[in-house]
């Protein structure tokens, strides 16, 4: 529900006003949190707002969808005397809110133009971040995105009770305001190359087109009728309307929903088939619930709304009925071991220990890769692992003119991450572009 009025004027009393404040470097967009709260705490609103968008694109966006506990929070001083840190992310989405509600929303303040041109390549959050950033700068900023709307990961992988559409197209109107054009529909490496790009002018180009080519397992039975990716299915949900009884493109509606992952999207995925009508829905997970990438209060708001959770147990295989549908998955029973490279204990199988369940659909949520229709169209682009775009300490790549950033680059990350990089390579590449 988001903070009321007095509820954001108490927190924000609770900020120390520390010497050296550990939030801010916690931050990976750098907002000046201290400043931004004692806004709030003098009952100035806007100005908080305004403060937020010095450095952040997107703070109403931050303050739902961003791990704060695991960022700016957990700098907080507070945890220190055994207390709870300020709540930064709900005073960061109070903010933006009341900003947005009161209708007096402000632009950041543009340098004056300078005429150069710069592409952005994908409208998720560093695409926007850099391109709000290149805007205040005085560059011309065009950004191509092959989705039919504007945003990214933010429309179509983030359910609407977590992050409403409304929220992000105010965002997203705000950068259009600054004089940021977008083009929809457009596919870079299909409908214009990169090459097109520069013949048009464009003296920069940020590649932030995201991971977007789902992972899957590759057991047995996995091509079955309505076993999808989390991608797909979040996608036509929250993108195309397919939640609908009459959309042209309906997603299965099962009774007995299976979603495979720990990760945040996992939860979005189960909690969505749990308002689609699932009876009985399950994340079924190969670690322990301590190893659970996910937000702690994404778990908490997925038991809240029923969903079971089947730990230590990781899918060998799919049993299809005579139509090719899925009926069953047969899971395998897992302990764990010792830690990875990742830090988290490896689950190790449990010899001939394996459960079988009935399910009518699956949603694998194993985690993504980075879309190649960007970089595999690029000449002369040098890749790092699993296809991500190599880039130095300044998001620049191999080609001068070329910078990265986002999942294209980190393979699988958060939203404030993208958004990070975002400013990172703008930084940088209007260092280069002013000389």
């Amino acid at each position: 529900q988001g903070l009321t009025k007095e509820q954001a004027l108490t927190e924000a009393k609770r900020c120390l006003d520390c010497a050296n404040p550990g939030c801010t470097e916690g931050c990976p967009v750098g907002i000046d949190i201290p400043r931004f709260i004692k806004n709030i705490e003098r009952g100035e609103f806007l100005e908080a707002a305004k403060t937020l968008k010095e450095t952040s694109a997107l703070p109403a966006v931050c303050g739902r969808v961003c791990p704060q506990e695991k960022q700016c929070e957990s700098k907080c001083i507070h945890l220190k005397m055994n207390e709870k840190p300020v709540a930064i992310g709900y005073l960061e989405r109070f903010a933006a809110d009341y900003e947005r509600e009161s209708g007096q929303i402000s632009i950041p303040e543009i340098k004056e133009k300078n005429g150069i041109k710069v592409a952005v390549i994908g409208s998720g959050p560093a695409g926007l971040s850099f391109a709000g950033d290149m805007a205040k700068y005085g560059y011309d900023v065009t950004v191509f995105e092959a989705l039919h709307e504007i945003g990214g990961v933010l429309k179509y992988g983030i359910p609407e009770f977590r992050l409403p559409n409304k929220v992000v197209d105010v965002e997203i109107d705000n950068l259009a305001k600054m004089g940021v054009e977008f083009v929809k529909d457009c596919i870079i490496g299909k409908t214009l190359s990169v090459e097109q790009l520069e013949e048009e002018g464009f003296k920069g180009i940020f590649v932030a087109s995201g991971a977007g080519l789902p992972n899957f397992m590759n057991i047995p039975g996995e091509n079955s009728i309505n076993i999808l990716s989390s991608n797909e299915y979040l996608t036509r949900v929250n993108l195309m309307d397919a939640a609908s009884e009459d959309s042209d493109t309906p997603v299965p509606f099962g009774k007995c929903v299976a979603v495979i992952g720990g990760g945040n999207t996992a939860m979005d995925s189960v909690r969505t088939a749990r308002r689609l009508g699932a009876e009985r829905a399950l994340i079924i997970y190969r670690r322990s619930e301590e190893e659970m990438p996910a937000r702690i209060e994404e778990v908490k708001h997925a038991k809240e709304e029923g969903v079971e959770f089947l730990t230590l147990h990781n899918p060998i295989e799919y049993i299809a009925d005579e139509q090719g549908k899925v009926k069953q998955v047969v899971l395998q029973k897992m302990e764990l071991g010792e830690p990875d490279a990742s830090g988290r204990r490896s689950p190790v199988p449990i010899p001939r220990a394996t459960e079988t369940i009935d399910i009518d659909l699956a949603i694998v949520s194993v985690g993504v890769s980075p879309n190649p229709i960007v970089p595999s169209s690029i000449k002369g682009l040098e890749l790092g692992r699993k296809g991500t775009i190599a880039v130095n300490d300044n998001m620049q790549s191999s080609i001068p003119t070329i910078f990265a950033g986002g999942d294209i680059v980190r393979g699988g990350a958060t939203v404030i991450l993208a958004m990070g990089d975002g400013r990172k390579a703008a930084a940088a590449m209007n260092e280069q572009l002013k000389k």
